[in-house]
C-alpha cells in the first residue's frame, strides 16, 4: 500500500536576515577547509540555500602552519570564482583572511605590510585554543596604532576564559569588534563554548556572525538547527549586529 501522506521535510534554519557570511573557509587547497573548489562549491550551494547572499572567505593565515598571504590565496579564490561563473553562480564571493596573532603579524605591522581585511580596516584575528597569550592586548593594540580595527574571531571558543570573564569587558572598552560563530550557540563546539557565546550575547557584545564553515559536516549542523532562526533574531533586535553592512 501506498502512503498518501508525504514525508515533510526536516525544518532548517533561515540565516537570510544575516545577509552576509564573512567567516568562513572555503577558498579551496590552501589551509584546513575546503579541498578542492567542487567540495567549495557543494559549501557555498549548502550555504546559500539557507539564505546567506555574500561570502567573505577568511583563510587562515598562521605562519607555522599555514604561509598564506595574498599571493597564495588570490590564485585559489580565482579558481573557484572561475567554477562559479561557469555554474553561473551570481553570489558576490571576495576573500580577506583569519590571521593567528603570532610573530608573523608583528612582522606584518613593522614592514607596515597590507593585511587583507574584511571591510576597509576591519582584520579578523585569532589566537591559541590552548591557553592565553600573555601579549593580547599588546599585539591588539599595535594593529590599533597601525590603522586596523581588530575583530576577534569566536571569542567564546577561548575556554579558558570562562572563569574570568572581565577580559571580555576590557576588550570592549578597548573597542574590539567581537564576531561569534554561529555553531557555537547550538553546542556543536561543547557545553563550555555554548555558555560563554550565550553570556557575550546577554552582554550585548555580539558585533557579527559568522559560519566558520570548514567541511559539509559544519554545513550539516547548520543545517540541523533550526533554532537558529529565531537566536538570530533575538541577536538583530539589540541592533548592534552588523553583517548586513559588509
Amino acid at each position: 500500500m501506498i502512503s498518501i501522506f508525504k514525508k515533510k521535510a526536516p525544518e532548517r534554519p533561515d540565516l537570510s536576515t544575516l545577509v552576509s557570511d564573512m567567516h568562513s573557509h572555503l577558498v579551496p587547497g590552501i589551509d584546513d577547509g575546503s579541498p578542492n573548489v567542487e567540495t567549495s562549491i557543494e559549501l557555498i550551494k549548502g550555504l546559500t540555500e539557507l539564505g546567506f547572499q555574500k561570502f567573505i572567505a577568511t583563510p587562515h593565515i598562521l605562519w607555522d602552519m599555514y604561509k598564506n598571504d595574498k599571493s597564495t590565496i588570490e590564485p585559489a579564490y580565482l579558481e573557484l570564482a572561475q567554477e562559479m561563473k561557469s555554474q553561473n553562480m551570481k553570489i558576490p564571493f571576495r576573500f580577506a583572511a583569519e590571521y593567528f596573532l603570532d610573530d608573523h603579524v608583528d612582522d606584518i605591522i613593522e614592514n607596515e605590510e597590507d593585511m587583507l581585511t574584511i571591510q576597509d580596516n576591519w582584520v579578523l584575528v585569532e589566537f591559541s585554543f590552548i591557553s592565553a597569550p600573555l601579549d593580547l592586548k599588546d599585539k591588539l593594540f599595535a594593529l590599533q596604532i597601525a590603522g586596523y580595527n581588530p575583530i576577534i574571531a569566536h571569542p567564546e571558543r577561548y575556554n579558558y576564559y570562562s572563569k574570568d570573564r572581565k577580559i571580555y569587558d576590557e576588550l570592549k572598552e578597548a573597542g574590539y569588534r567581537f564576531q561569534l560563530n554561529l555553531l557555537s550557540l547550538t553546542g556543536y563546539y561543547g557545553k563550555s563554548t555554548q555558555e560563554l557565546a550565550q553570556y557575550l550575547v546577554k552582554k550585548n557584545y555580539v558585533d557579527l556572525l559568522g559560519t566558520d564553515l570548514h567541511h559539509i559536516r559544519h554545513l550539516q549542523a547548520l543545517q540541523g538547527n533550526p533554532q537558529l532562526t529565531d537566536i538570530i533574531k533575538g541577536l538583530q533586535d539589540s541592533g548592534r549586529l552588523m553583517n548586513h553592512m559588509l
